[in-house]
């Protein structure tokens, strides 16, 4: 990013994901650091100048994934990430052992957070948890590879269920309710306030200025609503990525953990947000598309748009959980579904079922935000998802509210990282997080509205019989 606010130049690299177990998600640090190498490196080979002026380095990353380090700072298993369910009987040992989770977290235990991970690891790897001197977050490991320093922030803290979020600090009472104490925590920066300094000998391989600042940085989400300037209450936005996101600011803390909604610090001090969660959203799409053997998403898409109306609403219906699901269901256990499947069901109906079924998991997390007095009648569209205005329209006739898709609406946390590090150097303040340029803006279509209506509540239905655990 340059000194005005501008996108000089992106790079990125792939990472794997392991599944040795029904319900297990993970990953290696040492991979996430190696991914790093390469896109600083394409960076620099493509823009050799602007990279050498480089101030500033902001951090966003996946939440809830538990690193553990042990005496040398050493990677003592892979990180279990934030799509992970081996730890659902955790969850109702920490809700018990900590009477007062939901008013001090804000939130249900759910398998995806950190604390459940680690009260696992104590009950199933008791040398592990024995010999963890640290608990660090994903983008939290990066940092310490980066700096040297052990730090977190609170929009990505507010997802372990170890925070205290209204004040924005650890919890002495929730680290123990998991056998743990603060000494294990990273300290807490705001998102927009330096936590420290690229090592000497980084800046020195790199072509860097000493003294370059790494910025407190965010969770992917708190990250992605600084970069569609969603940064006063009332803003919003849908995450159309591996995970499905309904994120709407808040002037405080307002939690909500009965309707399983999120209410978690945003990454601008004095402010908080709520959150609907869907486990899977565009990877259902990349899980279809290889299923039925596309070429690619695009291909897909293409024969998912020659469908009329009435073949639309002749579609099976598809329950989108391919990694069980929280809003508003909190069941690990929840499954997909492609439900009334006929001979002449063809591979473009299952393809809209699936584009229909994230929809319509996204209409439920707004209901469940609704029902909390949260009012929401427009909301931007990022993520990977925000490239198809076939899905971005299907979205807005679901949900009822205006769709708006901004440019660049695919690189919204990493340019909220970017933005966090802008100010964390002095270079800016609040008013330089600006709503991008619109490149696209979807009105609900009253017609298609009243039809999804009927499917949706047959998705409902479908769920309801099939998923009983609740």
């Amino acid at each position: 990013m340059d000194e005005q606010g501008g996108i000089v130049g992106s790079a990125g690299a792939p990472l794997a994901l392991s599944r040795p177990q029904p319900l297990w998600s993970e990953q290696d640090p040492a991979a996430w650091w190696q991914a790093t190498e390469a896109a600083v490196a394409a960076l620099r080979a493509a823009h050799a100048a602007a990279f050498a002026r480089v101030r500033g380095i902001g951090l966003s990353g996946q939440m809830h994934g538990a690193v553990l380090l042990g005496a040398d700072d050493e990677v003592l298993r892979p990180a279990i990430l934030w799509n992970d369910g081996r730890s659902h009987a955790e969850c109702a040992e920490l809700t018990r052992a900590a009477p007062s989770l939901h008013r001090v977290a804000g939130n249900l235990a759910m398998p995806g957070f950190t604390a459940p991970k680690l009260l696992w690891v104590r009950r199933h790897e008791p040398a592990v948890f024995a010999a963890t001197r640290s608990v660090l977050l994903p983008k939290d490991y990066l940092r310490l590879r980066l700096t040297g320093e052990k730090v977190s922030e609170p929009s990505d803290a507010a997802g372990t269920l170890w925070l205290d979020v209204a004040r924005r600090d650890w919890s002495d009472a929730l680290l123990a309710a998991c056998g743990l104490q603060r000494a294990q925590m990273p300290r807490l920066v705001e998102g927009t306030e330096p936590s420290g300094t690229l090592r000497p000998e980084l800046a020195r391989a790199w072509g860097l200025a000493p003294e370059v600042i790494v910025a407190g940085g965010a969770g992917d989400n708190a990250a992605s609503a600084v970069g569609v300037g969603a940064v006063a209450p009332g803003d919003g936005f849908i995450s159309l990525g591996t995970s499905g996101v309904l994120f709407v600011v808040d002037d405080r803390f307002r939690p909500n953990a009965a309707s399983a909604v999120h209410a978690f610090c945003h990454a601008v001090p004095g402010l908080w947000h709520q959150m609907s969660v869907m486990l899977s959203a565009a990877s259902c799409l990349r899980w279809f598309t290889l299923l039925a053997g596309a070429a690619d998403e695009a291909q897909l898409l293409h024969e998912v748009a020659a469908l009329t109306p009435a073949e639309r609403d002749a579609a099976p219906l598809f329950l989108p959980y391919l990694a069980g699901e929280r809003t508003p269901h909190n069941n690990p256990f929840a499954t997909g579904t492609l439900h009334g499947l006929r001979h002449d069901t063809g591979r473009a109906a299952c393809g809209y079922a699936v584009l229909e079924g994230v929809a319509f998991g996204l209409a439920d997390g707004l209901d469940a935000l609704r029902s909390t007095g949260t009012r929401v009648e427009r909301l931007s569209l990022v993520g990977g998802g925000a490239r198809s205005p076939l899905w971005a329209q299907l979205i807005a006739d679901a949900l009822g509210v205006d769709i708006i898709v901004h440019a660049g609406a695919e690189a919204g946390a990493a340019l909220g990282a970017a933005r966090l590090a802008r100010i964390a150097c002095g270079s800016g303040g609040l008013e330089s997080c600006t709503r991008p340029d619109v490149a696209a803006s979807h009105r609900p279509d009253p017609v298609r509205h009243v039809a999804l209506q009927e499917r949706l509540q047959s998705f409902r239905r479908i769920y309801r019989q099939i998923n009983p655990i609740t």
